[in-house]
């Protein structure tokens, strides 16, 4: 993320010592998407795994094991 984002916010020779407000809105929105798209990932990821779960133990009971 944090090298995706340079790359494609800050120019790669620096003009100043500090960004600019719009390399700043910049990296800003960049960072967000990432940390969307991340928190989007980790809810599905919980919801497959508790479907999993729920699927081996309807298994589990259908052939008598526990």
């Amino acid at each position: 993320m944090t090298q995706a984002c340079h790359r494609k916010c800050v120019p790669p020779h620096y003009k100043e010592s500090e960004l600019s407000k719009g390399e700043c809105v910049c990296l800003d929105r960049c960072v967000a998407k990432y940390l969307e798209v991340h928190e989007r990932m980790g809810k599905k990821l919980t919801e497959l795994s508790l479907q999993d779960e729920e699927l081996l133990k309807r298994m589990q009971q259908g052939t008598g094991t526990a």
